[in-house]
């Protein structure tokens, strides 16, 4: 029994040596000399006509420690006085002392704080380093004055280009990936959808089209050969089969797309033939839209834009039904981009005769204005 107890007691003093011995192990990391930023700014406007320069630089210095340790730099924007909760970060070099914003990238931070545009707001703006996922030290907080702006969606979603022999007919130039309709990326998800006008394919060469990117030809995509809907890089021209509007989807790594007619009209019980027939659009080169130039419309019904004749492909509201403002363009939706709740249409509050627009350039953002005559 005495053996048991001296044996216990041994084994007790030796996690007591061993946990004194852990306690002496660890590490003590002192920040001997903090970190800093500057920026050349104290208030900023931003400009969407100079979307890709500089707005702000900033300038910073790393912290040091003791011992040295590996850590990374963000710096960090937040609404002043949020204590930074929420917030947004940029990634800064180790081996750098400063860096620039673009007047873009400092409106996408804004937007991602849930800033209305055109407002002045202050930002609050810190280095932050990094030694792990729970210790971090920062430099002092400097605040900048920021006014953002709506965004034009041509310039924030990726885009291909789409050139061809029908482009100088639709307003364009043809054979020119820099002056060609686009498909864009809603998603940014490298998978591009668009509308492009063919006039004729009447003749051997009318009617044709390839995939471009960067506006320029280097790294364009054309059919497989095979025409079962594959691309490949420098692949075959492509040719419609029939004049008219084509809702083209293209998946740009996967190398696949796909090309539907797509003939839009308005319909509905505000319209002069009710929900029998379509008003048809006509396309506008000058202007690359599509246009009724004149409809007699009620106050007292709805209407909305299908193709073909047909419900697969319809554009109206994002959720309920939407009284339009005479002149003002309002974001449309379609229905096969599974961006539409319910089955939503359109109302004008004054009956009379009206002049509708649909704008289709842009997937990321289909316009719509209706204007009384």
């Amino acid at each position: 029994m005495k053996n048991i107890f001296k044996i216990f007691l041994l084994g007790v003093i030796a996690s007591f040596i061993i946990s004194c011995q852990e306690e002496d192990d660890k590490m003590t990391l002192n920040n001997t000399s903090e970190s800093s930023l500057s920026v050349n700014k104290t208030s900023i406007i931003l400009d969407e006509t100079i979307a890709d320069q500089a707005a702000l630089t900033f300038t910073y210095k790393n912290p040091t420690f003791t011992p040295a340790v590996q850590f990374a730099n963000t710096v960090e924007f937040a609404v002043a006085g949020k204590n930074f909760n929420p917030s947004t970060t940029v990634e800064v070099s180790l081996d750098k002392n400063t860096f620039s914003l673009t007047h873009l990238q400092l409106n996408n931070i804004l937007a991602a704080l849930n800033i209305a545009p055109n407002s002045s707001k202050s930002i609050e703006v810190r280095l932050k380093s990094s030694v792990n996922a729970v210790t971090s030290f920062y430099s002092k907080v400097l605040t900048v004055n920021m006014t953002g702006y709506t965004p034009n969606p041509d310039l924030i979603f990726p885009k291909i280009n789409v050139p061809g022999s029908y482009a100088g007919a639709a307003g364009y130039a043809n054979w020119t990936p820099s002056n060609s309709p686009n498909l864009f990326s809603p998603e940014k998800n490298d998978k591009y959808r668009g509308f492009i006008w063919i006039n004729t394919v009447t003749g051997t060469e009318d009617g044709k089209y390839k995939f471009a990117i960067n506006g320029d030809w280097p790294g364009n995509k054309g059919d497989d050969g095979t025409l079962t809907g594959k691309i490949k890089a420098d692949g075959d021209n492509i040719k419609a089969a029939a004049a008219g509007t084509y809702y083209i989807k293209v998946d740009w790594s996967a190398n696949t797309y796909s090309s539907v007619i797509a003939n839009f009209g308005v319909i509905g019980d505000a319209t002069p033939t009710g929900w029998n027939s379509d008003t048809d659009f006509v396309y506008n080169p000058t202007t690359k839209t599509y246009v009724i130039n004149s409809i007699a419309l009620s106050n007292t019904g709805i209407f909305k834009f299908r193709a073909n004749d047909d419900w697969a492909m319809k554009f109206q509201p994002a959720t309920g039904d939407q009284t339009l403002v005479s002149g003002t363009a309002v974001q449309s939706y379609m229905s096969s981009e599974g961006t539409v709740t319910g089955d939503p249409a359109y109302k004008v509050a004054t009956a009379g005769n009206y002049k509708i627009e649909l704008d289709l350039h842009n997937s990321a953002y289909y316009k719509l204005t209706v204007t009384k005559l």
